[in-house]
């Protein structure tokens, strides 16, 4: 008897025949170039991952999903998939076309036909889907900052699945991994949903899930995009196949999939069980503060630990798959082994080691034990984690236009210099414009792209072991947040703002900006007719007046040796 889980579930490509012909309609169609967020939705919209949908989300659809986490015809979706563009892109098309949709390089991967274009309020959006419009949350901060203004909705023909170059053998469509399981005759199946690597004590907990379910194990990791900050899917798969052969024969697969996680908390986890319903699981396992982003503005989590768990479980009939509590599972000394916390003998000395400290661990090159990690797992973070004396950083100097940035950049970059150890590489807000943005005017979308390409060649120095020391305006916090998580996947970002006021700013200035701003000459000069939004978490804040360069840079070295980024 075909179960439900193994049977096809529709695809929304075309015949191999079709796709050929449709590829030389398409070339003379308007397209759009997609952003990496919306490959991912695209390939899982195509593949069946997001089944029901049948292309990018209507408006009706849309307002359905973000007000009750239900598409206009009743059926339980709790995230928007919407196509964003441009208003300029905008402006070109109508409700009625169809538009291709190609990848970075330039290649047809599908044609939407459009139904419905319309400008969303986002601060809604953010409000109903992820619970307040705060720029601490990384999909908030997308949705305001880097998403397009207007949305454009419609079904999709797929032409081609997007090309994949790594871990080939470990990506599975829907179909292929229903068809994995028929063939292997597996009736049911625990998802487990991760963007971290596997120690021993997910190990544990893995296995106990799919004991207590009497089913087999789908590791199912995401290596679409996660939250800035996390550790990088190259790394992570490594692990996760590390772990593999620690699960009984025959109990266990890993499949990756390409999702572009929102960090939505509640609604993620049901999308998430959703995506997995797909894919032929019949069980997943959802942990506390599940797919949750971290702190608000005000330093508190964004949701209740438990919010995603109960939300899941009132709509787990509707979703298709049932939920396994997620335990937390603690080491027990005295027993040499792993306990669900609340089932710890009395008397007994748990040991534990969170998130936070296994970073600081891997960041000062300290011993990290057995019973915690497999040493293959260590051993994959320690390649790409190794000691913070070791990797590249980059110093960002922001302040106003005189506040002495570069010249405390100048005198830190000597002293780098002095002590060896890791090339250094200065790049000056003057002589970046002179090389890399002799292009641009001062206008604030100029001044943001002058920003970013300084923080994209300040990450590319970072990856690659260097330190990169910038010093631009940058009066912007959204793009200075761009540049920081830019860097961040790669090494330290240390943001020094450099708080010197405009009125000693003004008492220095040797070119005369401040007096031809005031004078209307020079437009939008920051401090006069634009804003400068000042830093509110730097890492380091050095005020200039009355105290001399030499000083400054010390401060930063200070701080540098004390972040383990220089050796004392």
């Amino acid at each position: 008897m075909s179960l439900p889980n193994h049977a096809p579930i529709p695809e929304l490509y075309v015949s191999s025949d079709s796709a050929q012909k449709l590829k030389l309609t398409a070339g003379q169609l308007p397209s759009w170039d997609l952003t990496p967020r919306q490959i991912c939705d695209l390939e899982l919209l195509m593949n069946g991952g997001f089944h029901p949908l049948k292309g990018f989300l209507g408006q009706a659809d849309y307002d359905g999903v973000v007000e009750n986490m239900r598409l206009a015809d009743g059926t339980l979706w709790p995230m928007p998939i919407t196509l964003d563009v441009t208003e300029a892109f905008a402006e070109k098309v109508e409700p009625g076309q169809d538009i291709a949709l190609r990848d970075q390089e330039g290649v047809i991967l599908a044609i939407l036909s459009i139904s419905d274009k319309w400008t969303p309020n986002k601060a809604n959006e953010a409000e109903k889907v992820f619970g307040a419009d705060d720029i601490a949350h990384p999909a908030v901060n997308y949705l305001h900052n880097t998403a397009g203004k207007v949305y454009l909705g419609g079904p999709v023909i797929g032409i081609q699945q997007p090309v994949h170059y790594d871990f080939k053998a470990r990506r599975d469509t829907p179909n292929e991994l229903r068809a994995l399981f028929r063939k292997l005759g597996w009736r049911k199946i625990v998802a487990f949903q991760t963007r971290n690597p596997l120690h021993r004590a997910h190990q544990e907990l893995t296995f106990r899930a799919a004991r207590e379910a009497e089913a087999n194990l789908l590791i199912h990791p995401v290596v679409g995009m996660t939250k800035p900050g996390d550790v990088d899917h190259f790394t992570r798969v490594r692990c996760y196949e590390a772990v593999l052969d620690k699960y009984p024969a025959q109990t266990t697969t890993l499949s990756l999939l390409n999702l572009a996680m929102r960090m939505a908390g509640p609604r993620e986890a049901m999308w998430h069980g959703i995506i997995r319903r797909n894919h032929g699981c019949t069980h997943m396992i959802v942990g506390r503060d599940h797919a949750g982003p971290g702190k608000n503005s005000q330093g508190k989590d964004f949701y209740d630990p438990y919010a995603a768990q109960e939300l899941f479980r009132k709509h787990q009939a509707e979703i298709g798959v049932e939920m396994v509590d997620f335990k937390h599972m603690v080491y027990v000394q005295e027993k040499a082994q792993y306990f669900p916390a609340n089932e710890v003998p009395e008397g007994c000395t748990v040991l534990d080691i969170s998130g936070t400290e296994l970073r600081r661990r891997l960041r000062e090159g300290l011993e990290i034990p057995e019973w915690f990690s497999f040493p293959e797992v260590v051993n994959e973070l320690r390649k790409t984690s190794p000691a913070r004396s070791k990797q590249g950083f980059t110093v960002f100097f922001t302040g106003l236009s005189g506040s002495g940035k570069s010249t405390i950049a100048n005198a830190l970059m000597v002293k780098l210099m002095e002590m060896g150890g890791r090339p250094v590489t200065l790049l000056d807000g003057d002589v970046v414009r002179k090389h890399l943005s002799s292009e641009l005017g001062f206008s604030k979308e100029h001044r943001d792209l002058n920003i970013k390409r300084i923080g994209y060649v300040a990450s590319e120095i970072t990856k690659n072991g260097g330190i990169a020391i910038c010093a631009p305006i940058a009066p912007y916090t959204a793009t200075r947040r761009a540049v920081r998580e830019m860097v961040e996947a790669f090494g330290a970002f240390v943001e020094v703002h450099v708080a010197t006021s405009i009125e000693e700013c003004e008492r220095r200035d040797r070119k005369g900006l401040y007096k031809l701003a005031r004078e209307g000459k020079i437009k939008e000069f920051t401090g006069i007719s634009d804003p400068y939004e000042a830093p509110t978490k730097a890492e380091l804040v050095v005020d200039t007046e009355n105290v001399d360069v030499d000083h400054c840079a010390h401060q930063v070295l200070l701080k540098l040796e004390q972040m383990g980024l220089i050796r004392a």
